[in-house]
C-alpha cells in the first residue's frame, strides 16, 4: 500500500489549527510541550498502522508477524505511541481531569497487549519468542 505523507502532514496541521481555535490562547510552555509530544506521536501511530498493513485487526488475530519498520524496535508501537499522543493532548488541554482517561486506558492497553502476544506466540511459536527478545515493549 502506498501512502501519501503529505496528506498525513495536512491532517496534523489541520488538527493543530482546530485545537488552536477550539481551546484558544494563551500558548504556554505546557501547551507547546503537549503539541511537541502529540504531533510526532500521532504521525508515528499513523506510520505504525501503515506498516502493520493487513495484519491490523481490532481483535487479536495472528495473520502475519510484522517485524520491520517501527516493529523492528518496538513490539507494540501503536499502543505505546497512542499513549504518548494522549499524554500530549492532556498537556495541551491543561485539564488534569483528563488524566483519568490515561489511568483507565493504561490497564486496558496492557490487557490487550498480553492477549495479542499470547495469540502471536500460539501461532508463530519460537519465531515470536525470538522477536520478543529482540524488541522493547
Amino acid at each position: 500500500m502506498k501512502f501519501n505523507y503529505g496528506s498525513l502532514a495536512l491532517v496534523a496541521i489541520a488538527l493543530v489549527v482546530f485545537l488552536r481555535f477550539t481551546w484558544g490562547p494563551p500558548w504556554t510552555p505546557m501547551r507547546i510541550a503537549g503539541l511537541v509530544i502529540a504531533i510526532p506521536s500521532f504521525l508515528l501511530v499513523a506510520l505504525a498502522r501503515i506498516q502493520l498493513g493487513r495484519a491490523f485487526s481490532v481483535q487479536a488475530k495472528a495473520t502475519t508477524l510484522v517485524t520491520t519498520g517501527l516493529y523492528s524496535r518496538i513490539r507494540n508501537p501503536i499502543y505505546a505511541l497512542s499513549s504518548w499522543f494522549l499524554f500530549g493532548i492532556i498537556l495541551f488541554a491543561q485539564r488534569p481531569l483528563l488524566l483519568l482517561f490515561f489511568v483507565v486506558l493504561t490497564p486496558i492497553q496492557i490487557f490487550r497487549i498480553r492477549n495479542e502476544e499470547r495469540v502471536l506466540e500460539e501461532k508463530f511459536g519460537a519465531a515470536f519468542l525470538d522477536y520478543k527478545r529482540q524488541t522493547w515493549f
